[in-house]
Order: structure tokens, then sequence, then C-alpha cells
């Protein structure tokens, strides 16, 4: 029984991990749920009662063994070192301590291993590289992967509750006939349009999420050697993020091979049936927790080459599920920090 408290409560992501730790019966001694001071106040229903949201404190800190965090990279900066030193282990969901070489960046079905070197602060992925990972993995047991093309689609809730709305906003005015709203979370209009650029464009023509990627699949994987080469790009879509993928790897990867791998790793299902029209979508993946997988097909003349088609909704397995499982592996190490 583990004392956890829940900072960013009130946000998409922190509102999911409150959901995931119902449904997946977390075992609690204690649950306190906090915001920024403009959160602050609201209430939450857990496990049927009403909880009051509290402000973000450091004396909200004592007794804490777990904290689920979801906050933007700046607020992660400033608090999550509190909570460590408070003696909580913080599962952080920021981007702010992803490339830190002392903090582990943890996707469960991967290297779950790396949880129980963790300081007092463990990092959870990019959306687009957690789903990316899970499908990886098992390819590169067994075939060494040495090149990842991908081109990801993903969907307005990764940008947020305001992406949401913004998108949402948007699809009403075109539905009265009115005209849109200008952007402000988006460069450009959402609906009816697709986006070649999620985040801040850097001097080498990607984007940081793209970078994001290369960076973050090279330390989740172990393998600095791999060649990961992204255009991400944001969707008319309300959850679940999309991948094309290309994977090149060291000796042959028969399609028939990858089926058969994917159909035994952890957190992945096959939806491969192309003569019927089955193979992943975001409206069927939203509210799941695994990562789909199909569209399963050799290179046309290169046997080491797999294209494949991933989805997984971003809420969950991209951002609240993968936090809940690190927690989950917690459990099982005690002390629950190295």
């Amino acid at each position: 029984m583990k004392n956890v408290a829940v900072v960013g409560a009130s946000g998409a992501v922190g509102e999911r991990m409150i959901r995931l730790l119902e449904e997946r019966n977390f075992p609690l001694a204690s649950i306190k749920f906090l915001a920024s001071e403009r959160s602050a106040g609201k209430t939450v229903t857990f496990r049927g009662e009403k909880h009051t949201v509290r402000k973000l404190e450091r004396a909200e800190f004592e007794g804490v063994d777990i904290v689920l965090s979801s906050t933007p990279g700046s607020v992660s900066l400033e608090w999550s070192p509190i909570a460590a030193a408070a003696g909580a282990v913080v599962v952080d969901n920021s981007s702010a301590f992803r490339m830190d070489p002392e903090v582990p960046l943890v996707v469960p079905e991967v290297n779950p291993q790396d949880v129980a070197r963790n300081r007092g602060i463990i990092a959870n992925p990019n959306c687009s590289t957690i789903q990316m990972v899970v499908a990886l993995k098992p390819l590169h047991d067994a075939f060494k992967v040495k090149r990842v093309v991908v081109s990801t689609y993903q969907s307005t809730s990764g940008a947020g509750q305001k992406g949401i709305d913004e998108y949402e906003a948007q699809a009403r005015a075109f539905g009265r006939g009115e005209a849109a709203p200008s952007p402000a979370k988006f460069a450009h209009p959402i609906f009816n349009n697709c986006l070649p650029q999620i985040d801040d464009f850097l001097p080498n023509g990607f984007t940081k999420e793209e970078i994001k990627m290369v960076n973050e699949t090279r330390k989740i994987l172990g393998d600095d050697s791999i060649d990961v080469v992204p255009t991400c790009v944001r969707v008319p879509v309300s959850y679940s993020h999309s991948e094309s993928i290309l994977v090149e790897t060291e000796r042959p990867i028969p399609a028939a091979a990858a089926r058969e791998l994917w159909a035994k790793a952890p957190g992945v299902t096959v939806v491969d049936d192309p003569t019927a029209r089955q193979y992943p979508l975001p409206a069927s993946a939203e509210g799941r927790d695994d990562v789909f997988v199909g569209r399963i097909r050799n290179d046309l003349k290169d046997p080491n080459a797999l294209l494949f088609w991933c989805v997984s909704d971003n809420l969950r397995k991209g951002a609240a599920t993968n936090a809940v499982q690190i927690a989950e592996v917690l459990l099982t190490l005690e002390p629950a920090r190295a």
C-alpha cells in the first residue's frame, strides 16, 4: 500500500492517470490531488468519493511514496526535485528529465529493469516514442534494428486540452457554415488539414518533437547506433496517434516472423487482415492500452526491411497508462529507489 500524489490532476493526462489508478486497482494507503493555484479548489471523484484538488506546495509531499506528475516541463523542473528530496519517487510525464543521464527513461514492456536505478525521478517518454519502441523491442531483440524511418499522424489531444478545444471549435464552426476561429494552439487551422509541424523547428530542419523521437528511442532501447528518421504531423483526429514505420535490420526480417513476435509481445495487439479491411484505426484504439500493429509487409526489394502501421491511444499508453505501469513496477522494489 502506497501513499500517492497526482500532480496536474485537473489536466487531460492527470484525469486519465486518476481513472487508471481506479481501473487497475492500484494499492493505495492514501491519495491526494495537486495542481497549480489556478486549478486548486476544483474537485475530482475517485473510487466514488469527491476530493478537493490542493495547491502544489512543498509540504504536500511529506509522507508521499509515489508521485504521478503531468505538468509543463518548467513546473516539473521546479517541483519534481522537491518531491524526490521529500522521499517520493516521481514518475514525470514532462520532457524535463528525459535525456538526463541520471534519470531512467522507461517503457515497462521494453526496459523495466531501468526503474530500479532511479534516484527519485523516472521519466515517462514522449507519446509518439512510447508506442514505437513497444513495437520495435521484439524486432530489435530478434533482428537488430539498424534504421527506422517513421512518419507520425498525431491527434490533437497530443497538444493537451487546448489542442482538443481548438480542433472542436473549428469543426463546430464548419458545421454551422461559419468562419473558423483563428488558430492559437496550432500554427494553422487543424480542422480539415494536416500540419507537418509539432513543436518548434530547430536549425537542422527537424522539429523538437522529431528529435525527441530520435534521442528517446536510442536511450530506451540502449543503442545509440540506431538511426531514427522521423517526420511528425498533426492531423484532425481527437485521440490516438498513428505511425507509418519502415524498419531496416541487420539480417532478413520476414513479415511472418514479425507477426509471430508481435503475437507474443507484451502490450502489442496484431490487427492485420487486409482482405477483410482489418488494420489498426485510431478510433478503435481510443480508450485502450495496447499498441496495435498492422499493414505488416516486407519491402519490395530489400529483405532486411519491414513496413508496418502502428496505432495507440496517446493519452493512455502514450502517457497515463505508461506512468501507472512504471508505478506498478515500483511496487515490486523495496526500497523503491536506488
